[in-house]
């Protein structure tokens, strides 16, 4: 039996050929598991360490901003009703919280109010109050906390429910 290949079946075959025996393409994606790949990234150090010593001290800082409480993830608010989100972080410096939603930053006008509160030297406390609540108010909100060290988020989505009494 005689088997005739076509220049182009052979092209793709040594293509695949070649692509699967160099290490930089045959490396596998994330699987199935939970488990940490067992390849690493092509040119950073197994170490995990930077070249230098001063990226490693800046990067590995644990003065960075870190959020220590934030409102839960998924927030289902009531029309016309008074709704409130909270987030605390602390770094050194003090980190600054900003407040986004749905991308845009959030600034306070009448029926938003944003407080803030310093605890000790580095701890920050933020609050935003809506009342009432709309309907333009539903979407996802971040609070992001950042000093020069780190920066810090976490996202929320609320979604309202009209309550007939």
């Amino acid at each position: 039996m005689k088997i005739n290949f076509g220049v182009k079946s052979l092209f793709l075959f040594l293509m695949l050929f070649i692509l699967m025996a160099n290490p930089v393409f045959a490396q596998r994606g994330r699987g199935r598991g939970r488990g940490r790949a067992k390849t690493r990234i092509i040119g950073l150090p197994i170490t995990g360490k930077y070249r230098d010593p001063e990226s490693d001290q800046y990067y590995r800082n644990t003065n960075g901003a870190k959020i220590l409480t934030a409102s839960h993830f998924d927030f289902e608010y009531v029309l016309g009703h008074k709704v409130a989100f909270l987030c605390v972080a602390r770094g050194s410096p003090r980190p600054q919280i900003t407040w986004y939603k749905d991308g845009g930053e959030i600034f306070q006008h009448l029926y938003m109010h944003i407080h803030e509160w310093y605890i000790g030297e580095d701890k920050v406390k933020s609050k935003i109050e809506i009342d009432p609540a709309t309907q333009q108010d539903a979407g996802v909100y971040e609070c992001t906390a950042d000093n020069m060290y780190a920066i810090d988020r976490r996202s929320f989505k609320t979604d309202f429910a009209i309550n007939f009494d």
